[in-house]
């Protein structure tokens, strides 16, 4: 329901959103830099003049959804298969290295072992959005590096699910269950193989018919996307990887390209004009410190670990293709930042935490306060810090002897 509180509160945080945002751009930093920080200002960390709320949260909702809609638009399917093998090696060095750091750090300062497993499992999980925002921001999003960098965050996506699957299961029975890991995995590929199925035979053949009169063509793009981002839920992914899968579908190659203009222009409005603000502006609401030293020098050793698990992860997954050193950094920052994903994660195991507690099922909880908010931490920070240190190795990159050819697009973005 609109309000007249939640109007303030829109205004408030579109208005410091911008102006924070612009202060930032003058000086040469990311725009969503400013966003983030905005959060924090008027947020609970500082001011407190506004809060958490389910409409707030719903809209921030919204906001990555059609930023990965119009991702998927912009994104070319035949250059992410092109670039699978790359982008799968990522995915894994991105996921298995920051998931034993965080595993030993956590069990180094104390931590049970199922706390250890689901520390890990948060600081190895990238968020999809959060890249897509950046890499568009730097006008580097439709190069083979951002299919490859887009590519890996939605595998690393998968082998999340999967293992917090594993790791659910195994904390409500005590061992793992194959069975409904063997069903979740027939989902996804079931999933996939329908999506690939659809977008080569039957949209095509939609999409070349679209008219935009009264705008229907945005609410034929929008059905489409709410529908994959059902099926996506379904089968245990998360909405906006099949809001991304969707945006495919409405690409420039299989319609009329004045109608493409036109829904690229209204999911570029309403995401990046008004939703994504709300959206990195309302990831600082989560950010709750704790004044103990003990919470600060776990929370600082747990994001210089999946920091450092996450560039030379990925870093390394991408030098096995014989890249050059500063691609892999790229690579390795682009798949740094985090996001309200592994806020959803951890709230999911306070919750069975404290349900299996109640039943008696475990002494220990699964995840601790402090633990929980260490990891809001982590992922506050690489959130943050991801568009300056990409900014920065793609300006070294581009700057060095040995350019590569994505330069020429990262120069002419300079230009604008």
């Amino acid at each position: 329901m609109i309000t007249p509180q939640l109007m303030l509160s829109l205004l408030l945080i579109l208005v410091a959103a911008w102006a924070m945002g612009s202060l930032f751009a003058r000086y040469g930093l990311p725009f969503v830099l400013g966003e983030l920080l905005a959060g924090v200002l008027i947020g609970p960390p500082l001011l407190g003049l506004i809060g958490p709320s389910p409409s707030i949260e719903l809209l921030a909702e919204l906001g990555i959804f059609f930023v990965m809609f119009h991702t998927g638009m912009e994104m070319d399917p035949k250059e992410l298969l092109e670039h699978l093998w790359p982008s799968l090696a990522v995915a894994v060095g991105g996921f298995v290295l920051p998931f034993v750091l965080g595993y030993v750090t956590t069990k180094a300062f104390g931590g049970t072992l199922y706390q250890a497993l689901f520390i890990g499992m948060g600081v190895s999980i990238t968020a999809i959005a959060v890249q897509s925002v950046i890499l568009h921001s730097l006008r580097i999003s439709t190069t083979y590096i951002g299919h490859i960098i887009i590519g890996a965050a939605i595998a690393d996506d998968i082998l999340s699910l999967i293992g917090l699957s594993v790791l659910l299961g195994l904390a409500k029975s005590g061992s793992v269950q194959i069975d409904s890991l063997l069903i979740l995995m027939a989902k996804v590929v079931g999933f996939f193989t329908f999506t690939i199925l659809l977008g080569q035979f039957v949209m095509p053949k939609i999409t070349r018919k679209l008219h935009d009169r009264e705008g229907k063509a945005f609410t034929f793009a929008m059905a489409t996307a709410l529908i994959m981002a059902y099926l996506a839920e379904l089968v245990g992914l998360h909405l906006i990887i099949g809001a991304f899968l969707a945006g495919q579908f409405i690409r420039k190659e299989v319609m009329e390209e004045k109608i493409y203009h036109a829904i690229s222009d209204r999911f570029y409005g309403l995401s990046y004009g008004f939703l994504v603000p709300i959206f990195f502006a309302s990831l600082s609401f989560h950010l709750h410190l704790e004044w103990s030293w003990s919470f600060i020098f776990f929370a600082v050793i747990l994001t210089l670990m999946a920091i450092l698990g996450k560039l030379i992860g990925c870093g390394l997954g991408y030098a096995v293709y014989k890249r050059n050193m500063w691609e892999s950094v790229i690579v390795g920052f682009g798949m740094n930042g985090r996001g309200a994903v592994e806020i959803v994660v951890a709230s999911v195991v306070l919750k069975l935490s404290n349900e299996l507690i109640s039943a008696g099922g475990i002494a220990e909880p699964l995840l601790t306060q402090d633990q929980f908010s260490a990891l809001i931490v982590m992922a506050f920070i690489t959130t943050m810090m991801a568009p300056i240190t990409l900014k920065w190795s793609v300006t070294k990159a581009c700057s060095s002897d040995e350019k590569t050819s994505f330069c020429s697009i990262w120069d002419e973005g300079k230009l604008k």
